[in-house]
């Protein structure tokens, strides 16, 4: 496993089922940290239609300290505030571990964890006329755009 998405307390369902499909798809590793806006149920899943559920490699985390300490790699945070934008980064070394951390739909990533990684916060370019992009769509961006950049490995 090279790539992983990494949802802070992810509060819609509809997101987090989207960014769910395209991990399915494309053999990315997602990893949900707690507390969740939402049931992960059997019965739940159903009733959204999120048959693929089973496919997505998942793990669960009760607080964003147990995600750190129980994980290892480079870690870039995704934020409207990055000094970079994402295609200023190489994530071409498949020997290392990609983690995109995404924060909360309203909130974003607690201001610790933006300092602490200030150096891999990045952005995408954007105009004015909206506060943020989807978050399902910024994470299939991002996951595509390291896939690009691996000669999307495993995937036809």
């Amino acid at each position: 496993m090279t790539n992983h998405i990494v949802l802070y307390q992810p509060q819609i369902p509809g997101n987090t089922g989207s960014i769910a499909r395209t991990c399915a798809g494309t053999d990315t590793h997602l990893h949900l940290i707690k507390p969740l806006g939402f049931s992960t149920d059997d019965k739940m899943l159903k009733r959204a239609g999120l048959d693929y559920w089973h496919s997505v490699n998942i793990t669960y985390y009760e607080d964003v300290e147990s995600f750190f300490e129980q994980t290892s790699g480079k870690y870039y945070l995704l934020t409207k505030f990055g000094s970079h934008t994402y295609s200023d980064y190489d994530f071409s070394n498949t020997d290392e571990e990609h983690y995109f951390i995404f924060g909360r739909e309203t909130t974003g990533l607690p201001d610790w964890i933006k300092e602490k990684y200030s150096e891999t916060a990045m952005r995408i370019p954007m105009n004015d006329n909206i506060r943020s992009l989807n978050l399902a769509n910024t994470a299939s961006l991002l996951i595509y755009e390291a896939l690009r950049q691996q000669d999307f490995p495993n995937l036809k």
